[in-house]
């Protein structure tokens, strides 16, 4: 009977894993041409042009906010405004940072926000899964993106 049970949550646990994968891999239907001009700036050597902290402390300080923010738990908020509790992180941890904000929001009481770092032209697309879950599931968070020269949106 527990070999019967144990074979059922590995299949239901595979199917699960294949739905995930089919929804973060669908291309998004009608959606416009996308432009990638002027959007990001490609980076040669494969390596990231600078820290998260650096893009943090650019939007941060131009928004008011502060850096770090310690919070109850001992968690800490990348950046802590009047309004918005802030997620920097690069475009590959675009799913990471939905959760990272959500909580943090809870920590403050303020709305999350989440600043995707794209920095070359073929992040974008994790700009599109971002906001693609956020607007399938109606989650209260604001996003922006930023790029090494592009400043922020």
């Amino acid at each position: 009977m527990d070999i019967i049970n144990h074979k059922k949550i590995i299949r239901a646990s595979a199917y699960l894993c294949i739905v995930l994968g089919l929804v973060l891999l669908t291309p998004i239907a009608n959606c416009e041409k996308l432009n990638y001009e002027n959007q990001v700036t490609p980076i040669a050597n494969g390596k990231k042009l600078h820290y998260e902290k650096w893009y943090q402390e650019r939007s941060c300080k131009a928004n008011g906010g502060q850096m770090e923010v310690v919070l109850p738990d001992k968690t800490r908020c990348d950046c802590l405004t009047s309004t918005h509790a802030i997620e920097f992180d690069f475009g590959k941890k675009w799913a990471e940072a939905i959760g990272q904000a959500l909580y943090y929001s809870i920590q403050t009481g303020k709305r999350p926000r989440v600043v995707l770092i794209l920095e070359r032209k073929g992040d974008y697309k994790y700009w599109i899964r971002l906001n693609t879950i956020i607007s399938h599931f109606g989650l209260p968070i604001d996003t922006w993106k930023t790029a090494p020269l592009d400043g922020l949106d």
